[in-house]
C-alpha cells in the first residue's frame, strides 16, 4: 500500500533538468545575430537615417525666384505670429 502513494507523490513533482547555454564565448551578446547599424536602429537616432543634402535641379532654381529680402522676410514671420 505504500508503494502506490509514493509512486504518486513522486510522479507528481516537479523535474527539472539542466540545458545547454546557447553561447559558445563569454560574451554576453553571443546568443544575438549582429545587425548593421544596430545600434542606430533606436528612436533618438532617426534623424541619422536621411538621405543625404538635397540638391535641386537648376529648372527648380529658375522656377523658385529670387530670395527674399530681410524686410520681407521680416513681414511674413510678423504676419504669422499673429
Amino acid at each position: 500500500m505504500s508503494d502506490k502513494t509514493d509512486s504518486k507523490t513522486s510522479s507528481q513533482e516537479q523535474q527539472f533538468s539542466i540545458l545547454p547555454h546557447p553561447a559558445k564565448s563569454n560574451d554576453p551578446r553571443d546568443p544575438e545575430p549582429t545587425k548593421p547599424g544596430a545600434g542606430l536602429n533606436k528612436p533618438g537616432f532617426e534623424a541619422f537615417k536621411t538621405p543625404g543634402p538635397v540638391i535641386p535641379n537648376r529648372e527648380a532654381l529658375v522656377n523658385a525666384g529670387p530670395p527674399a529680402t530681410s524686410e520681407e522676410l521680416a513681414a511674413r514671420t510678423a504676419e504669422l505670429n499673429k
